[in-house]
C-alpha cells in the first residue's frame, strides 16, 4: 500500500477538485426554473429579461460555460451612494465585483482572462459601426444552475446597478468550450500525476 501512496492521494485530491469544479445537477428542471423565475420577479426583472433569462435556462445543457464580456466604461458614471460623488468608473465597478468574486468563486467560478483592448476590431463581416470596447473578459461559470443562484440573489439587483452605472455599453455573450486545453481539472490531473510518478520512484527507489 505505501508503494502506491502517492496516487491514492493524487486521486483523491484530483476527485475531490473534480467533484467541487463540476456540476452534475445535470439540465435545469421545470421546477428550478420555475423557482427561479419567481425570484427575478420578486427582485423587479421586467418581461423583456425575464422572456430572455428564461429562454436561457430553458436551454440548458448542464455543462459550464464561459461569459465573454466586452466593456466600455463611462468617463462620467452617476453619483451612486456607496461611491459617492465624481467617483470613476472603476470604482463602481470594484464595488460590484466586491460582492460578484466571493459569491463566484465559492461556486468554482472564476476569471479565466481579463484585458484592456489595444485597438479595434481589425476583422468586421456585415457589421457596420462594430463597437469598440474598453476592455474584455473571459468569466467560467460552473453551470447556468450556478449563475442563476447568484444573479436571483436580491443582494445582486443592488450591485449590478454600479456595474450598470460605470459602463457605457456592456454585451455578455455566453459560450460552452467545445475544446479548453486550460481546463484547471486538465491541468491538476498532469500536475498531480507528475507529483505521484515523482514520490513513487523515491519510495521505491532501491536502497544502496
Amino acid at each position: 500500500m505505501k508503494r502506491y501512496l502517492s496516487f491514492i492521494i493524487a486521486v483523491a485530491i484530483w476527485l475531490g477538485f473534480f467533484f467541487w469544479y463540476t456540476d452534475l445537477g445535470g439540465p435545469l428542471t421545470k421546477e428550478e426554473i420555475d423557482q427561479y423565475r419567481a425570484k427575478l420577479i420578486l427582485n423587479g426583472a421586467d418581461d423583456t429579461r425575464l422572456a430572455m433569462v428564461t429562454r436561457f435556462m430553458e436551454a440548458d445543457t448542464g455543462d459550464d460555460f464561459v461569459m465573454i464580456n466586452g466593456l466600455d466604461m463611462k468617463e462620467v458614471p452617476p453619483e451612486l451612494p456607496a461611491t459617492g460623488p465624481g467617483a470613476p468608473a472603476e470604482d463602481l465597478l470594484d464595488h460590484y465585483m466586491a460582492f460578484m468574486f466571493p459569491e463566484l468563486l465559492k461556486r468554482a467560478c472564476h476569471p479565466i482572462f481579463v484585458g484592456g483592448t489595444v485597438f479595434g476590431p481589425l476583422d468586421n463581416v456585415g457589421v457596420e459601426n462594430p463597437p469598440t470596447w474598453d476592455r474584455m473578459a473571459l468569466m467560467r461559470y460552473r453551470s447556468r444552475r450556478t449563475m442563476m443562484e447568484i444573479t436571483s440573489n436580491p443582494a445582486f439587483g443592488d450591485r449590478h446597478d454600479y456595474k450598470i452605472g460605470a459602463l457605457e455599453m456592456t454585451l455578455a455573450y455566453p459560450v460552452e468550450p467545445s475544446l479548453n486545453p486550460s481546463d484547471p481539472r486538465f491541468l491538476l490531473a498532469l500536475i498531480l500525476a507528475v507529483f505521484a510518478l515523482g514520490a513513487h520512484q523515491i519510495v521505491t527507489r532501491p536502497k544502496k
